[in-house]
């Protein structure tokens, strides 16, 4: 697997501060997801779709990796790192783009941030193949 860069320029969302409780019809009470988290979802697919074009990414990527993401939100407004991450990671799986967001395959998010651009919010990721301690071992033994 290849490093891939990509960026997304729409405001970063959290799928956890997006809930809204509703009532159907036959009274029942449920939680979903707010029409701004549905908005960015819906985005980020067209965007992630030109991704895996982009790439050649015709199967989703089933080893472990790195996914650095860098932030940028159009406001100053306190929000967790670890919820725009699962954001995130959600929507690469849904675009195909990784086979699943479970530890196995998203082993780091190394180097992710949270920033503040109000004129220009985005998200700006990197994934990166991870070389296994069994993998640099080997390779250790090859150099002379």
């Amino acid at each position: 697997m290849k490093r891939i860069e990509f960026t997304i320029p729409v405001n970063p969302a959290t799928k956890k501060n997006s809930q809204k409780v509703v009532r159907n019809r036959q009274g029942k009470t449920f939680i979903t997801q707010n029409q701004r988290y549905k908005n960015y979802v819906a985005e980020t697919a067209l965007i992630l779709n030109a991704v895996r074009g982009k790439n050649d990414i015709r199967e989703p990527i089933d080893e472990p990796v790195n996914v650095r993401a860098h932030f940028y939100r159009s406001s100053r407004m306190i929000v967790d790192l670890t919820n725009l991450q699962e954001c995130l990671h959600d929507v690469l799986v849904d675009a195909g783009i990784l086979a699943d967001d479970s530890c196995r395959i998203i082993v780091s998010t190394d180097g992710s941030r949270v920033r503040y651009d109000k004129y220009n919010p985005r998200t700006e990721v990197v994934i990166s193949p991870l070389i296994s301690a069994e993998d640099m071992t080997e390779r250790n033994r090859m150099i002379p």
